[in-house]
This record gives C-alpha cells, sequence and structure tokens, in this order.
C-alpha cells in the first residue's frame, strides 16, 4: 500500500467564506499515483472545516444564513464564554463543530469517487490568516 501527503495553504481575505477545494484535491491524486484507495481531506484549524456539497452560490448563502443563526458572531464575552480569554471567534468553533473537521472520499480508476454534484469545500469561520488543510491519500 501507498500513502501521500499533501498541504494546501490558504489565506482567506474575509472572515468567512466557503472555497472549493475539488480541483486542488484532485490534482494531489493525479500527483499520489494511486488508482484504488481512499483520500482524506481534513482541517488542519479548529475554526475551519471540510465538507461535501454542490457547488451552488444560493445553497452556500443559506449556510452562511443557518450557521450565523446557530452561533452568531458576537466579539466580546457578552454570549461566548470562551472570548472571555481575549479571542472573539467562538462562533467559529461552533460553525466548524457543526459543517465537521473532514472528508474521506473513495478512489476509484484515479479518480475522487463522487455522487452527482458533490464537490469538496473548505469552510472558512475565521480567516484571514493563514490556514492549512491536509490531503492524505492511501491505497494502490
Amino acid at each position: 500500500m501507498k500513502s501521500y501527503r499533501k498541504e494546501i495553504w490558504m489565506n482567506v481575505p474575509k472572515r468567512r467564506a466557503f472555497v472549493n477545494i475539488t480541483p486542488q484535491v484532485e490534482q494531489a491524486l493525479r500527483e499520489s499515483g494511486i488508482r484504488e484507495g481512499l483520500c482524506l481531506v481534513n482541517s488542519m484549524h479548529i475554526t475551519a472545516s471540510v465538507f461535501i456539497n454542490d457547488d451552488e452560490s444560493g445553497l452556500h448563502h443559506d449556510f452562511e444564513r443557518w450557521l450565523e443563526e446557530l452561533a452568531p458572531e458576537v466579539p466580546g464575552p457578552s454570549r461566548y464564554r470562551h472570548n472571555l480569554t481575549g479571542e472573539d471567534n467562538a462562533d467559529a468553533h461552533l460553525k466548524r463543530q457543526v459543517m465537521g473537521r473532514e472528508v474521506v472520499v473513495a478512489v476509484t480508476d484515479g479518480r475522487l469517487d463522487f455522487g452527482p454534484w458533490e464537490q469538496i469545500f473548505y469552510g472558512e469561520f475565521d480567516g484571514m490568516r493563514r490556514k492549512r488543510v491536509l490531503v492524505k491519500i492511501i491505497g494502490e
């Protein structure tokens, strides 16, 4: 069995965004030479997520609105105890928890084995700084 590891670095220029990272993951798969196996993609930061869904702007707007209703951005300690530490990103931690840390995608015949419309996204909830996503591929 072979394994391949790659980091995808990014700096999202605003606090929150959804970034389609499918092309970068597909490139990592090509670089790996693995034809059959599994591909793990995970955020290496506790205020960001990786998830699979449709690349449709209305849906992304709905995600943003829904997450803001669940965990509104409220700087300072008035709503979140975590913000007593001097941080202002408690909402980002909660949003990450809801959207998830990682995805695993089957690799079949050298391709990501997606269902219809599936794409891999990086969800940034506390941006404006450099962060990374890990791609780990194992197989033959």
